[in-house]
C-alpha cells in the first residue's frame, strides 16, 4: 500500500509540475505580447484598440506597464528553465498577481470589462503558490539557496 502511495504522490507531483510548466508558458506568452504591444505601439493606436486607459495613464506609466510585463514573462520562464535562481519564477508571477489586483480595481472603477483580469491574476496566483509550495523547482547548483527568500 505505501508504493501505491508513493506512486500517486508522484504521478500528482508531474502532473502539477507539468500544469505548472503549461500555465507559466501560457502566461508569459500572454503577457509578453501585452508588453511587447505597450512598448511599440503609439498610444493612439493602443487607444483605438480598446486600450481607452493609455488616455488617462500617459505615455510614461503605459511604457512602464509595458517593461514590467514583458520582465515578468522573461521572470516567469527563465530562471526555472535554466534553474538559475528559481526562486524568481513565483516571484514573477507574484508580482502579476498583484498587478491584475490593481488592473482589477482599474477596470471595476471605470465599468469596463474585469472577467480576463480575473483569469489572469487566478492564473498568477496559481503558478505563485505552486512554485512557492507544491512543485518549486531546485537549482542547478547545489550551493544555490536560491529556493529560500533570502535574495
Amino acid at each position: 500500500m505505501t508504493t501505491y502511495n508513493t506512486a500517486t504522490t508522484q504521478y500528482r507531483s508531474k502532473a502539477l509540475h507539468i500544469t505548472l510548466w503549461v500555465v507559466q508558458v501560457l502566461l508569459a506568452v500572454a503577457f509578453g505580447m501585452a508588453g511587447f504591444m505597450k512598448l511599440v505601439t503609439p498610444l493612439p493606436e493602443l487607444a483605438a484598440q480598446g486600450m481607452t486607459y493609455v488616455n488617462s495613464f500617459g505615455e510614461g506609466m503605459v511604457r512602464f506597464i509595458g517593461i514590467s510585463e514583458l520582465l515578468a514573462a522573461i521572470g516567469l520562464i527563465m530562471p526555472a528553465a535554466l534553474r538559475i535562481k528559481p526562486v524568481l519564477t513565483p516571484l514573477a508571477a507574484l508580482g502579476l498577481a498583484v498587478i491584475m489586483v490593481l488592473a482589477f480595481g482599474y477596470h471595476l472603477m471605470n465599468n469596463e470589462p474585469f472577467v480576463p483580469t480575473i483569469v489572469l491574476f487566478a492564473l498568477a496566483a496559481f503558478v505563485a503558490w505552486g512554485r512557492f509550495k507544491k512543485a518549486p523547482i531546485q537549482p542547478k547548483f547545489a550551493g544555490d539557496r536560491s529556493t529560500s527568500m533570502s535574495l
